[in-house]
């Protein structure tokens, strides 16, 4: 034998115990010695090792986590507009809250404040809607109009019209503010008129806003005028809804030699041109024409999904109406209200009737639409013109829904007019950058687009050494589909 070494002397059993353990960790060691194992791995784990400190170093360095994949594709379509010729930093942040974050006010500083680490004052937001005057609304709406024309190869051609109510959440009137016909049946909230005018396609390109009990009817003319005059418009046809028209309306239209296409009340015309109608073979999808002199065309078509619609909106109401007469709730007051409250008779001062003559003369009606016209443009054409004012209420739709520019809280005229134009200036941002992912073929939805953007974040990484700051915005698996909208090269382009 030979000694290698001496672990110890022990003098009791637990020194024993505790010098053996100590000898076998010692045997372990130099057998380790003796007869080294080759580690197979040992770079590669030593390279594992580096590449997770290198991912600390770098994660430690992060100054900025931004969640503003909305903000970067909201920012270039304002860009590609020419919004930024309006050299605004909170106008660009309250155009672009209203269609990521539509609320309040004071919620949408905590919006900037939790998604972009931005400090905007609430009372400074209060004071520059009080000083956004209607020089900014007449420049917003002129950098809109030179936009779309150029969509349009510099001609407009065609101008829809037509007009919406906004409410307030306030118990009392004032100049602006006042009760009227409400189109959202708040008709106990003070309201004011918003007239909108577009192009085709729906791209905004004026407005106005009018007491909340003014007749509608009235708003359409001088809103018209002043946009022909500022932008010296030939050769263009004003389209517009029947609720907007009656005889003085439509010869001023024509005393200032503008063409149009207008919803005619077929019901409402002369004895002889309303048997006319009548007398005219129900074929589906069949125009005809009547020629009511002085240049003015009366177009009538009829379809059968028209009539199967009305009918079914008729039997609807009446029903509804029996039900209330076979519980005795039909009264005197059912007389004035709309729907189909035109089919009672009142007998004296107390009996309220259905009256079912007028419902067999009413079906008579079904599926029948007048359109009247001063133009010379052929039936088909007419008819697809007027059938475009959707693109008039979707764009109040937009405005309602996804922008939410009701119900408003506001109660001074500059705050409610400023209001107003942020969302114009919304609304048209919304739809270029609808126009864009039509075109490009992204085949998604504006608001599925940028609820997935809202998903994109930007990360902002201090570089010690030259003392800068490294941006990269992440684009994960998910957002391929959206992925060019991020690219510079896609707004340069197109």
């Amino acid at each position: 034998m030979k000694e290698l070494a001496t672990i110890g002397v022990a003098y009791s059993e637990n020194e024993v115990e505790s010098l053996v353990n100590e000898a076998k960790v010692w045997i372990s060691k130099e057998e380790a010695r003796r007869h080294p194992q080759l580690d197979l791995y040992g770079e590669e784990r030593k390279a594992c090792d580096r590449e997770l400190e290198e991912v600390r170093r770098v994660l430690s360095q992060v100054s900025n986590i931004l969640l503003n994949g909305c903000d970067l594709i909201l920012d270039r379509t304002f860009d590609r507009i020419g919004f930024n010729r309006i050299d605004d930093e909170i106008f660009r942040k309250l155009v672009k809250a209203r269609l990521t974050y539509p609320t309040s006010k004071a919620a949408t500083v905590e919006y900037l404040k939790n998604n972009f680490d931005e400090d905007v004052d609430l009372s400074k937001i209060y004071r520059y809607l009080d000083k956004l005057s209607n020089h900014q609304h007449k420049i917003v709406q002129d950098i809109s109009v030179r936009h779309t024309a150029k969509l349009f190869g510099g001609d407009i051609g065609v101008l829809f019209y037509d007009v919406t109510t906004l409410y307030f959440e306030a118990d009392y009137e004032d100049e602006l503010r006042k009760t009227g016909f409400s189109k959202e049946g708040r008709h106990s909230n003070p309201q004011i008129i918003l007239g909108l005018l577009v192009s085709l396609g729906g791209y905004p390109l004026a407005y106005c806003i009018h007491e909340g009990n003014k007749y509608e009817g009235h708003t359409m003319l001088p809103a018209i005028n002043e946009f022909v005059s500022k932008y010296g418009l030939e050769n263009f046809v004003v389209v517009a809804d029947s609720g907007l028209m009656n005889n003085a309306n439509i010869a001023e239209l024509e005393a200032h030699g503008y063409k149009y296409i207008i919803g005619a009340k077929i019901k409402n015309e002369s004895a002889e041109i309303k048997e006319w109608i009548l007398n005219q073979p129900k074929q589906d999808k069949n125009m005809v024409e009547y020629d009511k002199g002085g240049g003015r065309r009366l177009l009538v078509g009829y379809t059968d999904d028209r009539a199967k619609k009305d009918a079914y909106n008729r039997e609807k109401g009446i029903r509804r109406l029996e039900k209330a007469y076979k519980h005795g709730a039909l009264t005197k007051g059912n007389i004035n209200k709309r729907g189909y409250n035109k089919f009672l008779s009142m007998n004296g001062d107390v009996k309220v009737t259905i009256n079912y003559d007028r419902i067999t003369d009413d079906a008579r009606w079904d599926g029948l639409k007048g359109y009247l016209t001063n133009t010379d443009m052929p039936i088909q054409d007419v008819y697809t013109a007027y059938h475009n004012l959707w693109h008039v209420e979707r764009a109040f739709r937009i405005a309602k829904s996804k922008i939410e520019i009701r119900p408003m809280f506001h109660f001074t005229r500059k705050r409610i007019e400023a209001h107003i134009c942020i969302c114009f200036v919304a609304l048209k941002v919304y739809k270029e950058l609808e126009r864009m992912l039509k075109v490009t073929e992204i085949n998604m939805s504006v608001d599925k687009v940028l609820a997935l953007a809202k998903t994109i974040t930007t990360i902002h990484i201090k570089l010690p050494l030259n003392k800068d700051v490294y941006t990269q915005t992440m684009l994960m698996a998910r957002h391929q589909k959206i992925a060019k909208l991020f690219d510079e090269n896609f707004w340069v382009t197109r």
